[in-house]
């Protein structure tokens, strides 16, 4: 299923799915107020409440409640997880990154797989504008997959990771590389360069959907950036040198993950400017539209604006 959130015309924010006639289905509405009005409660207690959606088949493609995606603005699909890490999981885009810097490649990248805290409370959807932080001059995207847990968890390990995954979106870790570079210089982690700003979307994708198409390490999902009508970026998920089981298993380790906590999986190679190198092109700018696309998962679409 495509679970999404959404605005209705009369200003009401909903939880919901697309169905095969390509309708916007409150799911609050759609069930007498069985299921929840938003994202986040029904991930909580998915388990129960796909229970009833199966139970219940008529609800997937019901008339009622339904909205044409015309009639209705599409969210960020979780639009209040509880928190976000985001890993750097793929090989490519560390070595091309550290390299374009005169870097070696750190032998404890091969060691544990690693990531950081961003803003949950700083979450943008599909079609939302982006505000560039007034002293940022290198704004940069990055073509990110990121799954969103349903299933607590403590000290799980890789062969259990998967049943605490509730589906995965396209999510975009907005970057401001000369704040984040000045940063750095202390040796404690990005802060201001990341969080002003985290884009998920369109759907939610259960992660049922992806089965067919596992591979390797990942899913065999094309992945692909284009800024302003051109493609800059071009890879696939099946790329990672770290699963999202492995990820899993370390962000557990030592301490509870809960339903509705997201694990990015950072950026594809070529995934981002700061990889491909300004001579390809420029850091983005007010006016410019970046779309980030997945197969399966849609397309995550933003403008850049002047904060």
């Amino acid at each position: 299923m495509k679970f999404i959130t959404f605005t209705k015309k009369d200003g009401t924010v909903r939880a919901g799915w697309i169905n095969s006639s390509n309708m916007a289905v409150d799911m609050h509405e759609a069930s007498n107020g069985t299921l929840p009005d938003n994202m986040l409660a029904f991930i909580e207690n998915h388990a129960a409440f796909m229970e009833y959606i199966q139970e219940n088949k008529g609800l997937i493609e019901t008339g009622n409640g339904s909205y044409p995606l015309t009639e209705i603005t599409l969210n960020a699909p979780l639009p209040n997880p509880k928190s976000v890490r985001d890993f750097y999981a793929f090989e490519q885009h560390v070595k091309t990154a550290r390299g374009n810097r005169g870097l070696e490649m750190i032998p404890e990248w091969y060691e544990i797989p690693v990531f950081y805290f961003t803003n949950h409370l700083a979450i943008k959807g599909p079609e939302d504008e982006i505000r560039r932080p007034q002293a940022c001059e290198w704004l940069d995207y990055e073509l990110e997959i990121a799954c969103v847990i349903g299933k607590e968890g403590r000290n799980i390990k890789v062969e259990d990771a998967e049943q605490h995954i509730f589906g995965f979106f396209i999510m975009n870790d907005w970057s401001a590389r000369d704040l984040q570079r000045h940063e750095m210089k202390v040796g404690l982690g990005p802060a201001k360069g990341k969080d002003f700003a985290t884009s998920f979307g369109p759907y939610l994708v259960t992660k049922d959907e992806l089965d067919s198409i596992k591979a390797e390490k990942g899913y065999d999902l094309q992945m692909t950036a284009r800024v302003n009508g051109r493609e800059l970026s071009s890879g696939n998920v099946k790329d990672l040198y770290y699963s999202f089981g492995e990820m899993i298993e370390r962000a557990s380790s030592g301490t509870t993950l809960y339903p509705g906590e997201v694990i990015g999986s950072g950026t594809v190679g070529t995934g981002c400017i700061l990889e491909l190198g300004t001579d390809v092109h420029r850091w983005l700018e007010p006016g410019d539209e970046v779309e980030l696309e997945i197969e399966g998962l849609g397309v995550l679409k933003n403008k850049i604006i002047e904060d």
